[in-house]
């Protein structure tokens, strides 16, 4: 791995291929990147300092990724344990995998829900046979690119190779001389190596199919789970299928059940194909899943490629059409190797499994692992809504679903049953999706459907006191609750609900009620931050929030203190920081620093006082010393693509302001940048006098014409065109003009 201050150097890229800019490694180690300085030295980071990232097989928004799986935390792949604040403890000393696991989350922390679903094992008779199963090997040589990963097990040199499917994965392992090699399929195996990280199925059956085959039912966290495998490359004549039981082949059983599993009765089950290879032998298996039926995932199975090198080249072409959608020039190959890792990162979940949702019984869009609401709402699914409008509306219908079929909107959404669905970090999040997908015009969204849900929503949990009240604690519920009737007071308007639109309106001007005469949030509990985490978000009001601090002048004043200009560095906490470090840090009532989501926007904050110099600071500072293209290059978790779009979108130089149709201009970091926005019309940004030290706005073209206003609307950038942005080493103010607000 080369050396990170190395890869920072200011050299032109010369790669042309946005897939092989992209390293799926970013993130699935500590944070590396070098020590901050200026004002992003004070800014202390509460969370983990790594992105939980993994580097598995995956297509965009797939239903199945596949992995090395170590049992690391979170994702099943990695050598550190469970984390919830500062640097995470080791679990192992080196990479060491079992196998190969499929279902994985991407970037999350305490999700509790952590899948790795039916684990491949490739073993030897000379390595002890089925015994093999659940045994670590150290691996070498991994390589990771979109769509595909391998790696090399010791010390049997074992080559391993992984590509996704729409629904499944095909593996490749490439064996050495041996008398009996084979491939087990564990399909009980669930769940990660820490406490209380393990899955237990609940049931079981499954059985060998003709030929190399063979499928099975697994109800895991409440769901069933079909597979189906086959495997190819083994001799008809010199090899056999097996069931396999603890580690023992079942002999003469075709066929096996288990009913009400637990801790004391559990143990691992499956199926393996095994015989003769000589060296260089070379055995596939295909891997597809169904939520729905073991015949569906039969069929799954057999409309994907079948062969290996197709499938990886299907899979590599997916990820070229969606990185595609944005081209960079300029910058160093480090930041466009960060820029296209992080736009791959955003584009993972969530994941799609269209005609098979578990939860009702007909057709449509169903997606899982929004791993949460809390953290994609404010950049990651206005990304996607922006990029893909196809995929974007197939997602707000299947939240529609969701509402009408559950009795709410949820903040998370897994595969599993349950309540378990996060309503404490916030509330009517759902809306703010669905109204940036009005305000983007998204095709075949019936409204009428969308607002009834809409409001029905609002009034449940959380949102019967805050309509009684006018105030709910936690207090970061009624900001949502304000800004979801915003949110929904949008669509009514528009659509000619006057009665909705008033009163919705009335309901949304309460977030006044969470203030107090100091221009911060009042006392309450607040989720994974401080009230100054969340004093600063983008309201539909700012103009009166603004107000509330007493005037742009001391709005700014308490934005300096939040982001530490002129205070002292804060150290990053280390490994098991103790309370008191935590308590104390939290006291000094800062930014979080890219290290979570509840302050993301706020650097944007700025703008709506005028000081977009300010703004323009503390973006840059954030987007060259929080992000890297090295393993350590996230210092937070990226939680489903959360924060890797922040730098997606703030390098472009927009920021969208979600729930409005407001798209904030901010500190451009590339000479040239063409994207496809909506349809398929390029919208380009130019930026004159690009460089590390050019951070400040001096002028603005909007396709030729002067523009005075620090935001694009989406009939801006839908439409095409050019934003040409003269850049200056110099601090300048160079609009009067403030982002909209709804008072």
């Amino acid at each position: 791995m080369e050396d990170h201050e190395d890869k920072l150097k200011d050299r032109r890229p010369v790669a042309i291929d946005r897939v092989a800019l992209v390293d799926p490694f970013i993130g699935t180690e500590p944070v590396d990147l070098p020590q901050r300085s200026g004002v992003a030295s004070s800014w202390f980071w509460p969370k983990p300092q790594i992105g939980n990232t993994h580097p598995g097989a995956c297509i965009p928004f797939g239903m199945v990724s596949v992995m090395p799986y170590s049992g690391g935390y979170p994702t099943g792949y990695g050598c550190y344990d469970k984390s919830l604040q500062g640097y995470p403890p080791r679990l192992k000393e080196e990479l060491q995998v079992s196998g190969f696991t499929h279902f994985q989350q991407s970037g999350v922390g305490a999700i509790r829900k952590y899948y790795n679903y039916c684990r491949v094992s490739p073993f030897l008779e000379e390595g002890g046979g089925l015994a093999m199963v659940g045994i670590s090997f150290s691996v070498v040589h991994e390589e990771a690119v979109p769509g595909f990963y391998s790696c090399i097990l010791k010390p049997y040199g074992i080559r391993a190779e992984i590509t996704a499917t729409p629904r499944g994965a095909i593996h490749r392992y490439t064996f050495p001389k041996s008398s009996c090699a084979g491939i087990a399929v564990d399909f009980s195996h669930g769940g990660i190596e820490i406490e209380d990280g393990r899955t237990i199925p609940l049931r079981a059956e499954y059985r060998l199919q003709e030929a190399f085959g063979a499928e099975a039912c697994v109800t895991m966290e409440g769901l069933p789970i079909r597979m189906s495998v086959e495997a190819s490359g083994f001799d008809a004549h010199r090899a056999a299928a097996s069931l396999w039981e603890d580690g023992k082949v079942l002999s003469g059983d075709k066929q096996k059940s288990y009913e009400y599993i637990r801790e004391s009765t559990y143990v691992p089950f499956g199926v393996c194909f095994q015989g003769a290879t000589n060296e260089g032998h070379v055995v596939e298996l295909s891997v597809a899943f169904s939520l729905r039926s073991r015949k569906k995932a039969h069929q799954n199975r057999l409309s994907a490629p079948q062969k290996f090198s197709v499938a990886r080249r299907t899979a590599k072409k997916s990820w070229e059409e969606r990185l595609d959608r944005i081209h960079v020039q300029g910058g160093t190959l480090a930041q466009q190797r960060t820029f296209y890792t992080a736009l791959y990162h955003s584009l993972i979940k969530p994941s799609e499994a269209h005609d098979e949702s578990p939860f009702w019984p007909w057709d449509g869009p169903f997606f899982f692992d929004f791993s949460t609401l809390w953290d994609m709402y404010k950049t990651q699914l206005p990304l996607v809504l922006s990029l893909f409008p196809d995929e974007g509306a197939a997602i707000v219908n299947a939240m529609l679903t969701v509402v009408e079929m559950e009795g709410n909107f949820p903040i998370g959404y897994r595969l599993a049953r349950g309540y378990d669905r996060f309503a404490h970090q916030a509330s009517a999040l759902g809306h703010v999706v669905i109204a940036d997908a009005f305000h983007r015009r998204l095709p075949g969204i019936d409204w009428e459907r969308a607002l009834t849900m809409m409001s029905k929503d609002l009034g449940r949990a959380y949102g019967e006191a805050f309509f009684q009240d006018g105030v709910v604690h936690p207090l970061t519920h009624t900001l949502d609750l304000a800004y979801g009737c915003f949110c929904t007071a949008a669509i009514a308007t528009e659509i000619g609900d006057a009665a909705v639109a008033a009163q919705m309106l009335e309901y949304a001007s309460q977030w006044k009620n969470a203030f107090d005469c100091t221009g911060v949030l009042k006392d309450s509990t607040y989720y994974e931050g401080s009230k100054y985490n969340y004093s600063f978000r983008l309201l539909h009001d700012m103009a009166s929030r603004i107000a509330i601090a007493g005037g742009d002048t001391a709005f700014v004043s308490l934005l300096d203190t939040f982001f530490g200009y002129a205070a002292d560095p804060v150290p990053a906490p280390g490994v098991f920081p103790c309370r008191a470090e935590m308590a104390e840090g939290e006291l000094l009532g800062r930014f979080e620093g890219f290290n979570n989501e509840p302050d993301m926007e706020s650097p944007y904050a700025y703008i709506y006082a005028g000081r977009h110099d300010r703004a323009c600071e503390v973006i840059r500072a954030g987007m060259l010393q929080c992000y890297g293209d090295s393993r350590g290059g996230l210092v937070g978790n990226d939680d489903s693509g959360g924060m890797s779009s922040w730098y997606v979108w703030s390098a472009l130089g927009l920021f969208p302001v979600a729930g409005q149709d407001v798209f904030l201009i901010g500190s451009p970091l590339f000479e040239r940048v063409k994207a496809i926005f909506g349809p398929d019309r390029a919208f380009v940004i130019e930026t004159e006098g690009a460089g590390p030290e050019s951070l400040y706005v001096q002028s603005i073209l909007l396709n030729g014409k002067p523009l005075q206003r620090p935001f694009l609307q989406w009939i801006d950038l839908c439409s095409g065109g050019t934003l040409c942005v003269k850049m200056t080493a110099t601090p300048t103010v160079w609009t009067q003009e403030r982002p909209p607000s709804c008072a």
